[in-house]
């Protein structure tokens, strides 16, 4: 498994570089499609980074444009090691190393914004990656042990919706979905045509965990102008939002979703069972 044999060599990255070794894993994983793509297996290249001053062996690749230059190395700690001092002497990356070695949000808002990739979702697939994951425990030192709990069981219990390595960095946005807040919480709007699957692929994530993240069932439908969450909600609203009165046609699922507020929460706030419905004019606490 790709984490398993790479995580110690990130790990030396973030204390050599400051690089989070949760991010660096991330990347591995997308950009390498799990170590099998071509450019990973045809020149050691798990990061994809072209020939722009270098001097070594080259390998060529139909990427954004045809027949592109990519670096080629003879071990795959030569990629990470490059892919370590690529970041460190660039200005572009300067101000990525002004964070904290744990703000692995922080460093994938921070690469797409310097222009490391130009799928307009790269941010957000990284972190997907690192939560999915749970590689952010990585850079708190931990071991694999420690990290990836049954790892391989889930992965095979799951299926490729969930844990499909294989297909990582080869998910395209076919719909640039524009991601917005609230409470804290990411979200996007479906579109007409949009499925939870859709949505899941641009993200690289599950689509389990996407209808988790909503608190929708395996057979629920997506309707275009839904609120769709690609992570997870509160367990109250923001402080200023104190109480919701309903209105007509809403229910304690919708209200959840305005709020970004988990179901159970809202329930549990205002003493209701899980099976009540939103009555019209009722004050809801929020938070």
């Amino acid at each position: 498994m790709y984490i398993d044999q790479y995580y110690k060599l990130a790990q030396k990255q973030q204390k050599e570089y400051g690089i989070p070794a949760s991010i660096t894993l991330a990347q591995g994983l997308l950009e390498s499609s799990a170590g099998q793509s071509f450019l990973s297996k045809s020149s050691n290249n798990h990061f994809g980074i072209k020939c722009n001053d270098w001097a070594g062996e080259k390998v060529y690749y139909d990427d954004d444009e045809k027949g592109e230059c990519f670096r080629k190395y003879d071990q795959v700690i030569d990629s990470y090691e490059d892919h370590s001092a690529f970041l460190k002497t660039r200005k572009r990356y300067s101000s990525l190393f002004d964070l904290d070695p744990t703000d692995y949000e922080g460093w994938a808002f921070g690469l797409k914004k310097a222009g490391y990739a130009t799928d307009p979702t790269y941010a957000f697939k990284l972190i997907s990656i690192v939560e999915n994951y749970e590689l952010h425990n990585f850079d708190l030192g931990k071991k694999y042990s420690e990290t990836i709990k049954n790892s391989d069981t889930k992965s095979s219990s799951r299926g490729n919706k969930d844990n499909n390595y294989g297909s990582m960095g080869s998910v395209k946005a076919y719909t640039n979905h524009i991601v917005m807040k609230v409470n804290g919480t990411r979200f996007v709007t479906a579109i007409e045509g949009d499925t939870y699957s859709i949505i899941a692929n641009e993200f690289n994530m599950g689509e389990t965990r996407l209808r988790k993240y909503n608190e929708v069932t395996s057979v629920d439908k997506l309707a275009a102008g839904a609120r769709v969450f690609i992570s997870a909600k509160k367990d109250k609203a923001p402080k200023e939002c104190l109480t919701h009165q309903v209105q007509d046609g809403e229910t304690m699922h919708s209200i959840a979703q305005d709020y970004g507020i988990k179901l159970a929460k809202l329930y549990d706030l205002n003493n209701m069972s899980y099976n009540e419905g939103a009555v019209y004019g009722r004050v809801l606490k929020l938070r």
